[in-house]
Formats: structure tokens, sequence, C-alpha cells
């Protein structure tokens, strides 16, 4: 039990002490960073979501709906005669 305690007052002493702690403009701007950085690869997904046709919607028989854009692979098959 001895080692417990000791353990945790070692853990909150290097805690209180050692660590540096960011300031708050820090904290801001590393989170504005993590927010853009998330936009960007967010928007990127979605580009290539879109591109690929992963965004094609199915009816009940699992035909392929009629939407305006069914991406590059979508085209593709379109003209081969996949779909």
């Amino acid at each position: 039990m001895a080692n417990i305690k000791q353990y945790i007052e070692e853990s909150f002493n290097e805690l209180v002490h050692k660590v540096t702690w960011p300031t708050w403009s820090e904290l801001q701007s590393s989170a504005i960073v993590v927010l853009v950085a998330s936009v960007i690869f967010s928007l990127i997904i979605f580009v290539m979501d879109y591109l690929f046709g992963i965004n094609v919607s199915y009816d009940e028989t699992g035909k392929a709906a009629d939407v305006l854009w069914k991406g590059v692979l979508g085209l593709y098959y379109s003209i081969v005669g996949a779909i």
C-alpha cells in the first residue's frame, strides 16, 4: 500500500513541478492548426469519394440509380457496360 501512495505522490509532484504545460495562446494556436488540418483532410477525402464514384446510390433491384455524376469509375463502367 505504501508503494501505491508513493507512486501517486511522485506522479502528482512530477505533473505539478516538472511538466511544461502550454500557455492558453499556444493551446489555441495548436487547436486551430488541428481544425484546419482536419477540414483539409475531410475535403480531400470528400473529393476522392466523389471522383471515384463511391457516392453512387443503388435502387431496389441493385442497379445504380440515375445520378448526375458517378465518378471516374462510374464513367468507365458505363463505357465498358459493366453497370
